[in-house]
């Protein structure tokens, strides 16, 4: 029914935001003529390697500017990015992810691989399941949270899963996301 679920609503996102997908592209590739894409290496479930897609919200190369930090003052930010990030827009390309199987519309967020080289084992259970574009951190206060709350959380989710928990996750990802709750 997860997958069901994904597929659906991936499908179903992808056509409704298609018109904001274009102009979305348009007005970050007319910023600097440069692809309105980021793609990232992430780790996946059973510690499988996927590419994810994001809107680019950085300036091209942001990666090798020297600067270790995303925060909301970050120069490498295009004025567009902080638009779009501030509603999660940079994210809704992740829906393609969600589409090919790689992503979950719920579960932990993407990991980097050298975050999971450096996890305990415990924390390397978060890779029972398919990461996603929200989840239980992300609607329990995210910035706001700290480590030992997004460990926590994260592993309830993969010891108790259930198509409810999933449904009241994305019934309260629209509030949190749109009322800013616990952004950084």
């Amino acid at each position: 029914m997860k997958r069901v679920l994904d597929i659906t609503a991936a499908t179903v996102g992808l056509i409704a935001l298609s018109p904001l997908l274009i102009i979305l592209s348009i007005l970050i590739w007319l910023q600097d003529y440069h692809s309105p894409f980021y793609v990232a290496n992430r780790m996946g479930r059973g510690e499988r390697p996927f590419r994810m897609v994001k809107f680019r919200s950085m300036i091209v190369r942001a990666d090798l500017s020297g600067v270790d930090s995303t925060a909301g003052d970050d120069p490498r930010i295009t004025s567009l990015g902080k638009f779009i990030r501030r509603f999660k827009l940079d994210e809704i390309p992740q829906l393609w992810n969600v589409l090919k199987g790689e992503m979950s519309l719920v579960g932990p967020r993407p990991a980097l691989r050298h975050e999971t080289e450096a996890w305990d084992p415990l924390l390397t259970q978060r890779l029972r399941v398919k990461p996603g574009l929200t989840g239980m951190w992300q609607v329990n206060g995210r910035s706001e949270s700290s480590f030992e709350d997004y460990t926590r959380l994260d592993l309830y989710y993969v010891d108790n899963w259930s198509l409810l928990i999933d449904l009241a996750i994305l019934a309260k990802t629209v509030p949190v996301v749109l009322l800013r709750q616990g952004a950084s």
